[in-house]
């Protein structure tokens, strides 16, 4: 009775073993999975919600904003100095009367020497460069919520497919049962099945557990609880073949998060070295004094004073000052070059390593998963009819799971760095993306001639 049953056991398990979302090339679609499919515009959405709710964000903002203040607190001019007291006389005489025993003044520097514009200069480079600060992070913040979206995305595909594969193990046990039963097979073959459905299920066990911390970095991303629910996530397909444009080049200098703060310090630094320059000028105070007398309240006469600083005692302090503020402004400036540099050559490593992942993912989907699938098969043909080894089912077995695993690692490595390369850009990943698949620009003419018909 159990060898009249073995066919159909073992057709329900050659069922099994050809998992439901094998992706044949080009030809057989996968079967959707449950869960958000986490594409660039899904990130941008979300993105919103990043900006409008992230403490780290607001803790920016509330900086740039305390800048911004500082700037427009800036005094064009100084406060004047209000000068009150009284003069004592010999009773024997009449001076006390005669020229007043009150005296009052009122003393105002002026803001001739520019010291004060130029320290609203300064303020205003720094609450401009704490705005490139808030940018810079949000794009950071940004980017962080893709890849963490699709570590999610690649943890529970693994889950899944795990959930899959137990399923066929499962199968493949009762099967091996069966078959020793029957005197079809050993009892090795169901030791190791079973020992392979315990390591299955410990795997598994694990890799859930993996998907929940990664569910919980997507909600650190957010900036919300980490036991906040979270919706499932699915992969997208592969993105488009990239490559570097001239385009893509000239808003990566323009929008560089980088390169943009990295200016505005620059001009922060430029305002500073002009403030210590205007320091070493003397100051300019005008003064008007009067006195009266207290007996009768009579005016009795008046002084107007210009007064001047004199700088000069420290010239050699305030060349110091001097020098000190060039040699800021001129690492700025070479941390500025430096960067450029390094942001051209991080953009050129950041799009060979999109293409290589692309071509993984390909690879994976068009040739290694219909193959294993095919090896998959011939080996349980053979096993079921005795003419091979359990050894060869699980073997076909492992480098089918392999396969569907590359191309979900691929795939989320593309776009991971694709979102690293729109983060660098200071671009969306749909803006970014649109400019590295745009055409090559045409190649320039070789002798520059103009030709008319």
């Amino acid at each position: 009775m159990k060898i009249r049953f073995l066919p159909l056991v073992v057709a329900c398990l050659s069922v099994q073993l050809a998992p439901p979302d094998v992706r044949a090339a080009d030809t057989n679609a996968p079967v959707p999975a449950p869960g958000i499919i986490a594409t660039p515009e899904w990130i941008e959405l979300q993105s919103g919600a990043l900006s409008a709710g992230h403490p780290g964000l607001n803790s920016a903002r509330a900086r740039f904003n305390a800048a911004n203040a500082e700037a427009a607190g800036t005094r064009r001019i100084a406060d004047p100095t209000v000068r009150l007291g009284g003069a004592v006389f010999d009773e024997r005489n009449m001076k006390s009367r005669e020229e007043g025993n009150l005296v009052y003044g009122l003393d105002q520097k002026l803001p001739v020497m520019g010291k004060e514009s130029a320290a609203r200069k300064v303020a205003e480079a720094e609450a401009a460069a704490a705005a490139t600060r808030v940018e810079a992070l949000f794009q950071q913040l940004r980017f962080d919520l893709a890849r963490t979206v699709y570590e999610a995305a690649l943890a529970e595909e693994a889950v899944r497919i795990g959930t899959e594969d137990l399923a066929w193990i499962e199968v493949a046990v009762g099967t091996a049962e069966t078959r020793y039963q029957s005197n079809q097979g050993s009892a090795v073959e169901v030791l190791r099945l079973q020992n392979e459905r315990t390591r299955r299920t410990t795997q598994l066990e694990s890799d859930r557990q993996r998907a929940a911390a990664a569910r919980a970095w997507v909600n650190h991303a957010l900036g919300r609880e980490p036991l906040d629910p979270v919706p499932s996530f699915r992969l997208p397909d592969p993105a488009p073949s990239t490559h570097s444009t001239a385009a893509l080049q000239q808003r990566a200098e323009v929008n560089g998060p980088t390169l943009r703060q990295l200016e505005r310090e620059r001009r922060a630094a430029q305002a500073t070295v002009e403030v210590t320059r205007r320091s070493a000028r003397p100051d300019v105070a005008v003064g008007v004094e009067g006195r009266e007398f207290a007996g009768d309240a009579g005016f009795r006469n008046g002084t107007v004073t210009l007064s001047l600083s004199l700088p000069w005692w420290n010239r050699a302090a305030y060349r110091h000052d001097l020098e000190r503020d060039r040699q800021r402004l001129h690492a700025v400036e070479q941390e500025g070059v430096e960067a450029a540099l390094t942001l051209r050559n991080e953009i050129h490593h950041e799009l060979i390593e999109i293409a290589n992942a692309r071509r993984e993912a390909v690879a994976a989907r068009q040739e290694l998963l219909p193959r294993t699938d095919q090896a998959l098969q011939a080996a349980l043909a053979a096993w079921s009819s005795n003419r091979g080894m359990m050894t060869d089912v699980l073997d076909a077995r492992r480098m089918h799971l392999e396969a569907r695993l590359s191309e979900a690692r691929a795939i989320a490595e593309q776009w991971t760095r694709l979102h690293g390369l729109a983060r660098l850009c200071g671009l969306t990943a749909r803006e970014t993306l649109r400019l590295a698949t745009a055409e090559s620009d045409p190649p320039p003419s070789k002798t520059g001639a103009v030709h008319t018909h």
